[in-house]
């Protein structure tokens, strides 16, 4: 397990609620929402310099790549919208 530091973080009342009621970790929620919301920063910042080097992923790339994360049925040449 990696090390930890405890900080404080203000949150309103009505989100502190909520979170009780899905879990008795708060931190550990906590943590993983902090955890996801990075990796998709990094993704974000990841795909646009890819573009920035190698120009606009096309349509078909775009239509493979939803098909792997999504699990499109049909082949990528099938999906024509997002």
């Amino acid at each position: 397990m990696s090390s930890t530091t405890r900080i404080t973080v203000t949150l309103p009342s009505d989100q502190v609620a909520e979170l009780r009621k899905l879990t008795d970790n708060v931190s550990g929620y906590v943590a993983e929402a902090v955890a996801r919301q990075i990796r998709h920063q990094l993704l974000g910042e990841g795909l646009r310099r890819h573009e920035e080097e190698h120009g606009r992923f096309s349509d078909q790339e775009l239509a493979e790549a939803r098909a792997k994360i999504f699990g499109t049925a049909g082949s990528a040449k099938d999906v024509d919208t997002a």
